[in-house]
């Protein structure tokens, strides 16, 4: 193996030592601590476990984590109304709502209802919308984790051609907006591939840096890699492995092992951009009550 393995956990838990020791700082000077709402309906086993990640990781911080648990057929209304009270509620700064949501409830209505400023996933259209004119906004958790992954790693983005393969407004969209703006870590040049992309390897072939967020295992073989790219795979997926003791492992897009030959560097799936999404919603949580004094 060649390339050099970005590792996510490494950087994720340094910048989580920063925000402790700012929310110390805060708990010294007797201001505001910062307050998490996390919102799950239903028991999708993905979704409870990354809710538990999350508390972990506020706690570990000094955020203060509130989950509100609901059955999978808890109503639409009765969730704005949940939504509408945590809007109002001086003690959280930032609210999550756990997606996917169940088929009945409407995605959109109910990231709507959040108030912008308490939007701390970076879904809200305002927080979009802002992304786009490059103003000041909360950035997507997952989009951000990976452009904080190449700067922290020392990989120089400014005029480099990035490839995200992927069209998600989770992160292949806000992703590259990001890698867009005339700003430190982005001021780049994006192509955005997709399922309508035809001959998907002339595009990744170009790239100095490659995004892959396709939600497909093993999309990216190593002759669709330049020699010496980077690759940052956000892709998750779980696959049966009668050999491990939870009778699956996690895999990425990226066919890491052949891959890895080739690249200058990488990210590993577990432990690439998953530590990262994490984090960046707790710098999205912290920020926000800094934002309020």
């Amino acid at each position: 193996m060649s390339a050099k393995i970005i590792d996510g956990n490494q950087v994720a838990a340094s910048m989580r030592e920063e925000m402790k020791a700012q929310i110390d700082q805060r708990r010294q000077e007797s201001r505001p601590l910062p307050g998490l709402a996390v919102v799950l309906v239903g028991d999708d086993p993905a979704s409870v476990s990354y809710v538990r990640g999350k508390r972990k990781m506020a706690n570990e911080v000094g955020i203060h984590s509130v989950e509100h648990r609901f059955p999978a057929d808890f109503p639409q209304a009765q969730l704005l109304q949940v939504i509408a009270c945590l809007n109002q509620d001086p003690a959280i700064h930032g609210i999550l709502v756990q997606l996917p949501l169940p088929p009945h409830l409407d995605e959109n209505t109910i990231i709507n209802a959040l108030h912008p400023d308490k939007d701390v996933d970076g879904l809200h259209p305002v927080n979009l919308g802002q992304l786009l004119r490059q103003e000041e906004s909360f950035l997507p958790c997952t989009p951000h984790g990976v452009q904080q992954l190449l700067l922290r790693s020392q990989i120089p983005v400014a005029g480099k051609h990035v490839v995200v393969v992927g069209r998600s407004a989770l992160v292949g969209r806000p992703l590259a907006n990001i890698l867009l703006q005339k700003r430190e870590g982005a001021n780049a040049t994006v192509t955005v591939c997709h399922t309508g992309t035809p001959d998907l390897g002339y595009f990744t072939r170009q790239a100095d840096i490659l995004v892959v967020a396709a939600g497909r295992p093993g999309a990216i073989t190593a002759d669709m890699v330049r020699g010496g790219s980077t690759v940052i795979d956000v892709g998750v997926t779980r696959v049966e492995d009668a050999s491990r003791k939870q009778g699956y492992r996690l895999v990425g897009d990226v066919d890491f092992a052949a891959v890895a030959e080739k690249a200058g560097a990488i990210t590993p799936v577990p432990g690439g951009v998953g530590p990262m999404t994490i984090t960046m919603l707790l710098h999205n949580t912290l920020w926000a009550t800094q934002r309020r004094g």
